[in-house]
Parts: C-alpha cells; sequence; structure tokens
C-alpha cells in the first residue's frame, strides 16, 4: 500500500501472528500504518520517512542462528522504536544485551508494576494487567537502558534507553488481553513520535477506488457474495469504483445456514443493481466432500470446487478477467499468506486463501486484504450498506463444512441447520445479536447416551456446542457470558426440537488458545 499520510507509522515484522493487529491499533489511534518485512534496509527506512517503528513478535528464539534479524543501521537513523516481545529482545541482543531462556515461561496475563515515570506509561496505572507469551527474557539490558517495569518473573518487562526514543516491552499491548495496551500504543504515537492523528478510513476508501479503477480498466470483475459482511463490502466498494461494470455470484454450495440461499438472493437484488449470477452448486459440493473429516482437506476442497464453479460462470461473462474476494487480513495470516510475513506459522486455510489453485485463469482482487473485521463494517456503513448486513454475524467461507465436525452428510447438516437457525433466534430474541460478536452452533462427531421417554438413547444421538464469542478485531477473542436463562432455553429447544441431538454444551475456550471456529 502506499503513503496517503504525512504521519507514517511502520511494524517490522517478524513472524507475529498479530502483526497486523498491531498495525490496527495503530490506525484506531488514526495514524496510518504500513507492514513491512524485517529484512528492509536503514536506506529504505529512511526513504519512507515514518514517524516511528514497531518491531512484531515472533515465533523465534532471537538465540537461534537463523531466527529472523534486522539491519542494525536502523539503530542509527533517530526513529523512535518500540519492540514487542520478541522485538525487544532483538534490540537488546542488537545493541549489546544478554536474552536467555527461562525456565519459568510465561504465557497468559500477568501484571507488571510500573516503577519509573515516562511518557510511554503516561496515565497508565502503576500496576495494570498485560498479555504475555514468551519464552526467553532479556537478562541483562544493554548500556544506557533502564527498566520501566517489572513482574514477579520478569524484571525487565519494559526498558528504554536513557538518552534514546528506543523502547521495549516484553507484553502484547495489542491484543484485548491487554487492557490499557491501546492507551501505551497511543503514549507511543503521540508523546514519543509525535503523532496527531490526522489517518483516517475514508482516505483508505478512495485510495483503494483508484487502485480498483487503475487496475480493471474496461474489464469485468466477478464477485463472490456469500450474504455474509465481508464479500458485501467488497462488492459495495467494487461497485463504487466500477459500476456496471461488476457481476456478483452466488455459490449456493448446500453449506449455508436455514433459509440463507433465499435471503442472499432476496438481499443483493434489492440492495446492488447489478448482474447477479445464482450456481445451485450443492451436488457437486457434498459429492466432493463425501467421507472427508480432515478439516484442512475440506477447505482445499471447497475452494478447489468453488473456483469450478466461478470458471463456469465466467464462460458466460464477456471481458470478465477479475475475481474480487472479501479476504480480510485475519484470514492472510492465519493462511500464513502474506507475502511480508514469510515466517508466520500456518494456523489454518481458508478457503479464499488456501484453496486458490495456481493456475487460477483470473486475476485476483482483494480490496479488503488490509482491513479488519471491524474496519469493514466501518467501511460498510460509509458506502451505504443497510445495518442488517453490515452488523450480521461473520460465517465462514467453507461454511457449515467447518462447523460439521467428521463427515459431511446431508441428514448431518440438516441436524445442525436446525440447532443453528435455534440459536440466533433465541440470542436476537434476547437483544443480544449485536452485544455478541459471533454465534452458532457446532455439531460434533460424538454419540451421547441419554434418556427419551423411559428409553436409554445412543447411537443415533448427537452432542451441539454452542460457540458465542465477543472480540473488537477477531485475531482475539473471549467467550459471551450469555444469561443462564438464555443459554437453558437454547438447550431446551434444541433438545426437544431437534431430532437426533439429546446433549448441548457451551464453549467456554478464549481465543488464544483455541481459535473461534471449532476447524
Amino acid at each position: 500500500m502506499a503513503n496517503i499520510s504525512d504521519e507514517l507509522v511502520l511494524v517490522l515484522d517478524f513472524g507475529s501472528q498479530y502483526s497486523r493487529l498491531i498495525a490496527r491499533r495503530i490506525r484506531q489511534q488514526h495514524v496510518y500504518c504500513e507492514i513491512v518485512p524485517h529484512d528492509i534496509s536503514a536506506e529504505d527506512l529512511k526513504k519512507m520517512a515514518p514517524k516511528g517503528l514497531v518491531f512484531s513478535g515472533g515465533p523465534s528464539s532471537v538465540t537461534e542462528e537463523l531466527s529472523p534479524k534486522c539491519d542494525p543501521a536502523i539503530f542509527d537513523l533517530d526513529i523512535p522504536i518500540l519492540g514487542i516481545c520478541y522485538g525487544m529482545q532483538l534490540i537488546s541482543l542488537i545493541l549489546g544485551g544478554e536474552v536467555q531462556s527461562v525456565e519459568t515461561r510465561e504465557y497468559g496475563p500477568a501484571t507488571i508494576r510500573i516503577d519509573a515515570n515516562d511518557p510511554l506509561f503516561e496515565d497508565v496505572n502503576r500496576q495494570t494487567r498485560v498479555w504475555m507469551s514468551h519464552g526467553d527474557q532479556v537478562t541483562r539490558v544493554p548500556d544506557g537502558f533502564k527498566a520501566l517495569a517489572t513482574t514477579d518473573t520478569c524484571p525487565f518487562a519494559a526498558v528504554v534507553h536513557q538518552e534514546r526514543s528506543i523502547y521495549g516491552i516484553q507484553f502484547h499491548p495489542e491484543v484485548t488481553h491487554t487492557p490499557e495496551g491501546g492507551h501505551i500504543l497511543r503514549n507511543f504515537l503521540r508523546n514519543v513520535c509525535g503523532c496527531h492523528g490526522t489517518w483516517r478510513l475514508e482516505d483508505f476508501a478512495d485510495q483503494k477506488i483508484a487502485e480498483i479503477r487503475e487496475t480493471v480498466g474496461d474489464k469485468r470483475v466477478i464477485c463472490g457474495l456469500s450474504g455474509g459482511v465481508d464479500s458485501a463490502v467488497a462488492a459495495a466498494l467494487l461497485y463504487r469504483a466500477i459500476g456496471e461494470q461488476l457481476a456478483c455470484v452466488f455459490v449456493d454450495n448446500g453449506l449455508l445456514r436455514l433459509g440463507e440461499a433465499e435471503g442472499v438472493v432476496s438481499t443483493f437484488t434489492k440492495h446492488f443493481k447489478t448482474d447477479l449470477h445464482v450456481c445451485k452448486a450443492q451436488d457437486q459440493f457434498l459429492g466432493a466432500l463425501e467421507g472427508v473429516t480432515d478439516p484442512e482437506l475440506k477447505r482445499k476442497i471447497i475452494g478447489g470446487v468453488f473456483i469450478d464453479c466461478f470458471a463456469a460462470e465466467t464462460a458466460k461473462i464477456e471481458n470478465a478477467d477479475f475475481l474480487a474476494q472479501g479476504t480480510l487480513y485475519p484470514d492472510v495470516i492465519e493462511s500464513g499468506g502474506d507475502p511480508n510475513n514469510p515466517t508466520a506459522d500456518q494456523i489454518k486455510l481458508h478457503h479464499n486463501v488456501g484453496g486458490l489453485p495456481d493456475d487460477l485463469e483470473f486475476q485476483l482482487v482483494e480490496p479488503l486484504r488490509y482491513l479488519f473485521k471491524d474496519e469493514a463494517r466501518q467501511l460498510g456503513l460509509q458506502l451505504g450498506l443497510p445495518e442488517e448486513i453490515v452488523w450480521r454475524h461473520p460465517f465462514p467461507g467453507p461454511g457449515l463444512a467447518v462447523r460439521c465436525l467428521g463427515p459431511i452428510t446431508e441428514a448431518r447438516l440438516d441436524v445442525l441447520r436446525a440447532a443453528d437457525a435455534i440459536v440466533i433466534e433465541e440470542i436476537v430474541a434476547a437483544e443480544l445479536y449485536r452485544e455478541t460478536s459471533q454465534t452458532f452452533a457446532v455439531l460434533l462427531p460424538v454419540q451421547s447416551v441419554g434418556v427419551m421417554g423411559d428409553a436409554r438413547t445412543y447411537h443415533d444421538q448427537n452432542v451441539i456446542a454452542v460457540r458465542s464469542v465477543n472480540t473488537e478485531d477477531f485475531m482475539t477473542a473471549d467467550w459471551s457470558r450469555l444469561p443462564y436463562d438464555v443459554l437453558a432455553r437454547i438447550s431446551s429447544r434444541i433438545i426437544n426440537e431437534v431430532a437426533g441431538v439429546n446433549r448441548v454444551v457451551y464453549d467456554i475456550s478464549s481465543k488464544p488458545p483455541a481459535t473461534i471456529e471449532w476447524e
């Protein structure tokens, strides 16, 4: 992305799954931020004229010979630097400190004690909760550095050079599990880097519209509509950019929620005056998924069939050279697919990313690729999309295939659809839909012993898990504290109304370590 602001902060990416989240948090402060590779040269950095640099975390150990490093000349540029976790350890190692593996690995919540006054911690509580994730630790700071904060097991939880604006923090301020993390980042941007916060998301939209027009020219673009937020916002942005050159394709893959296919056609006929193609491919998808239980293979198969359907529709649309998708950056991160992030660990493939074949006949257009979910929603409202679309809970590209654990059959999908519809109905009735970020049912490949009508049940009975999370960015999430009476109604209705279910459980896992979807 080109620099579209006179206030630019760069994140040097050392392979962290949270690198884009750091950038998102910086943008939340209305400071434009880009991600750059960790090995960018000091000369190239200087040309970009950033107001500040952030060294991300990463899965490697700085003590390993092949671990990612940065150009040491960066420290001579006199640009404020904030090192996070691995970034802090790397700064310490390069500048002459010591980093060692420690017996007490910190992963999860911790309390830091701020022991010195500094602009980085202005108006931050002297004792504050943070999120730790590290096995290495700075055991001796370089000359010129001093400690700003400690924990019971970490004597250098935050450090600063006493004459230069170089900071290191062992915790992750970018995640929601660090309540005052946004305040700390704001202090770095305002107090240390001197940023004023002049960038707005509207700038991103204007830039993307110009880029789309330049890229597409007079060709047509096919955009896949799923009924979800991401594809709707992508379509709205494309329509704003190229108008009638956009052709929307909705693939009914047989993996949708109850009544969703009909709703998608109705919604997008009403709100989009574009060429809408509906591809009914239930048999094609279910046939390809027959007997498949591995979640990654499911995603790849769905991605392949999805592309085949698009290819078939392309033959009917003249002058269509581009395929647009509503891919968001969390999809790219979790797929390990960011070219600026070659060291990121892959969590799972997303059908928008990992399922694309090497011989893709379309040029790919992903206008939302560098946005997070909350940014996409905000952009959708700016583009005039109705709130019922913008605030709809996310639905995975592979659909119910990754919520129907184990083999995919039409009968099992019907059970899951019915249970999921009840979950959503009760959440809406309790006025909790907008209060939760994502709520859904999962069908487990588990039979459960039960008693119905004084008789023992087992072989034909299934377990439904209910998952509900609250999150700002979908990179981290916590389970929703739904009222017991709501959970009771959900359980009672599912067991009484959905044939083949005799047990309902509630998922109380956070992300991390769990993911939001079960597969």
